[in-house]
């Protein structure tokens, strides 16, 4: 059989970049999709060492640029086996304050966007009676957080996403699985203040944050054969933070 091929959003940076480059070490093809093109072709770059990858400018609020990402990919590729759907933004302030806008856009982009993915990825699966979703949830999407309520709403939908399409897609030997990270070292927690890191070590067990490398061998498993008998879960890779 030819390469299994893993489509994973947002992985231009952080966490995706991680589960792009391990699904490659596991010998997948990858598609690099996100709306960073400079950096897509670096991760590009990097994959190439070992394994075929192609880059998609990828805008997960556009119906039109998801369909031609696919295309994309199905024209380079003739398949899509793994789709991991990563892509996130945050927009955080207190609900009361929050702007009807950056509610919107973190739920277009953290939610639909991932829906819109897998309803590009389905089909393909279907027909080659094989596949494996993996969706980014988050902690807070169990846990809730102050702040965040359009992030967490959407991480919360995330889980509930997971688990509609794990049934509708079982009998065509399909899983969809949810990682939900805790904190974890990105772009995005790196510029926290000093006491607000200290706080949120404070609630983890295991002492120390997680590495996107943490989350990308969780998103690697569930992605993998071995993991053939599991849908509709939620692996937590928090560090104990939350259980």
């Amino acid at each position: 059989m030819a390469n299994r091929v893993a489509f994973v959003t947002g992985s231009s940076r952080g966490i995706g970049r991680a589960i792009a480059l391990s699904l490659a070490e596991a010998g997948h093809s990858i598609v690099v999709a996100s709306p960073e093109v400079e950096l897509n072709e670096e991760v590009a770059a990097e994959i190439r060492k070992t394994q075929p990858a192609l880059t998609v400018d990828l805008n997960l609020t556009s119906p039109e640029s998801v369909a031609a990402g696919f295309q994309a990919a199905m024209k380079e590729f003739g398949r899509i086996d793994v789709l991991v759907n990563n892509a996130g933004i945050t927009k955080d302030g207190l609900a009361i304050r929050m702007k009807k806008e950056a509610w919107d856009l973190v739920l277009q982009i953290n939610l639909t966007g991932a829906f819109l993915a897998s309803q590009q990825a389905m089909p393909i699966m279907m027909k080659q009676r094989w596949g494996r979703i993996v969706n980014i949830a988050s902690v807070v999407g169990q846990a809730g957080n102050a702040g965040q309520a359009n992030y967490v709403a959407s991480k919360a939908g995330i889980i509930g996403l997971t688990k509609a399409l794990a049934q509708e897609l079982g009998s065509r030997n399909i899983t969809v699985n949810a990682v939900a990270p805790g904190f974890i070292e990105t772009d995005m927690t790196k510029n926290l203040p000093a006491e607000v890191r200290e706080k949120m070590l404070a609630t983890v067990p295991l002492k120390r944050p997680g590495t996107p490398e943490d989350i990308a061998k969780a998103v690697r498993f569930l992605a993998s054969d071995e993991a053939a008998y599991i849908t509709g879960v939620v692996l937590q890779v928090n560090g104990g933070m939350y259980m």
